[in-house]
């Protein structure tokens, strides 16, 4: 009774503790879990944080001679220090084997013919690194929190690392690279929960949150129950999309941080990628703005599917329809529940677009941004309230589904900021005390 009182007192007091105190001093050593009891934990990190090797056969045709320079040499480093990219005058082939092709044959991506790629270290939380030396948002942050809390890398603390260029499959839907990389987790948490007998927490941060619920939710009901404590989703991109990626797809993104390159060079390669259509906004929750999400000279565009198809043809991309269509649409009505502890934590309080204009069809330049609503910065509030009502909605779920906001805490910056990452930190505390708040 003693024992368990003074575990209520401690997470008490990690709730308390101001937001502006060194998470880290008021974390080590007054952790309301012994490191012996701690659940595996296992970390799915954000978008561009996980590394990529890759590996030129003589199928390669490179574009350029020198392109070819690494053919049957081996595995090398593709996308991980992008500094480099520049010092090996390597960014024109770096775009073209890091690009997808899709094949409507098997209704898949695949990578350019005669290039094979892998994500390296898998299972250690070290295999991720945001190749901006200037933000530090793939859990870093985190994974020093816990590391003073006593968890230890490869013991009982796990990245699962995973190729971003794909997008996780809904149920029923195939895809080759997550079969096996779903497949490898699975042993992997199997082998952590068998060896501390503990069940597994999963946590996953923005398109890490999507990757870890559709890692759950394509295992067996009887293994999640089995093996899976909690899952953590942190201002994940899930079913309900927002903005941003429509705005990406039209006039590039930095968020891969190649230097010496604008948005503008890097969006064929980004446009190839299956992951800059998944999380298009759902007509089933934008469509009930009754207001066009883009607005042109010419015409406006709805969150519908045909006008999200027809978007993409305006922007010089119309090969993406057919994809769109037959993997992003059968995504986006997707919401059946994991049936397993979840908790949902989103950033709220801050200004995040609800509208782009693109003055006169010009789709190149970055586009106006005509109407706000409340969100993270880039999830829509809207998007966050449709999956918690769906959440809610199936009853064996509801009774294991934890939502919670924080007031000012912004899509990125949400695991690192300290009293942000302080209440995610606290969810961890709780898995571990194996409660499960209404």
């Amino acid at each position: 009774m003693a024992s368990s009182l003074l575990q209520q007192l401690l997470s008490l007091l990690l709730l308390l503790l101001p937001s502006p105190l060194r998470l880290r001093e008021h974390l080590s050593g007054n952790h309301a879990v012994s490191a012996n009891n701690f659940h595996p934990i296992f970390l799915v990190a954000g978008v561009s944080c996980s590394d990529l090797e890759a590996r030129l056969t003589e199928e390669y045709r490179p574009s350029v001679p020198h392109c070819g320079a690494m053919k049957g040499k081996g595995w090398f480093g593709l996308w991980k220090n992008s500094s480099e990219l520049l010092s090996r005058d390597y960014v024109q082939c770096f775009e073209e084997q890091m690009s997808l092709v899709y094949d409507p044959a098997i209704n898949e991506y695949r990578n350019l013919a005669g290039v094979e790629t892998r994500v390296p270290n898998f299972g250690s939380t070290r295999a991720f690194s945001h190749k901006n030396p200037l933000k530090d948002w793939c859990l870093g942050k985190l994974r020093a929190a816990l590391e003073d809390m006593g968890y230890r890398d490869g013991d009982t603390m796990f990245g699962a690392p995973y190729d971003f260029r794909y997008a996780p499959p809904s149920p029923g839907q195939t895809s080759e690279v997550y079969s096996r990389y779903f497949k490898e987790l699975m042993e992997l948490v199997e082998a952590a929960s068998e060896r501390t007998r503990k069940k597994a927490v999963i946590l996953g941060h923005s398109f890490g949150g999507m990757v870890a619920l559709e890692f759950v939710r394509n295992t067996p009901p009887a293994w999640r129950r089995e093996h899976i404590e909690r899952l953590v989703l942190v201002a994940p991109t899930l079913p309900g999309g927002f903005l941003e990626p429509v705005r990406n797809f039209a006039s590039g993104t930095d968020i891969l941080y190649v230097p010496a390159t604008t948005p503008l060079a890097t969006r064929a390669m980004w446009r190839s990628f299956e992951s800059a259509i998944v999380n298009f906004p759902s007509p089933a929750v934008f469509g009930r703005l009754q207001a066009p999400l883009v607005v042109t000279r010419e015409r406006n565009y709805s969150a519908s599917a045909h006008d999200m198809e027809r978007f993409l043809a305006a922007v010089g991309s119309g090969e993406a329809a057919e994809p769109f269509r037959r993997r992003a649409v059968p995504k986006m009505g997707s919401f059946a529940a994991p049936m397993v502890p979840m908790t949902y934590i989103s950033g709220v309080g801050n200004r995040t677009p609800l509208r782009l204009v693109f003055w006169g069809e010009d789709f190149d330049a970055a586009p106006e941004v005509a109407a706000y609503g409340d969100g993270d910065g880039k999830i829509n509030l809207i998007s966050v309230l449709a999956f918690e009502k769906e959440m809610r909605r199936q009853p064996e779920q509801k009774k294991q589904f934890k939502s919670i906001k924080i007031n000012k805490a912004q899509h990125s910056t949400i695991v690192t900021d300290d009293f942000a990452l302080h209440r995610v930190i606290q969810e961890i505390v709780e898995a571990n005390n194996q409660k499960i708040p209404s």
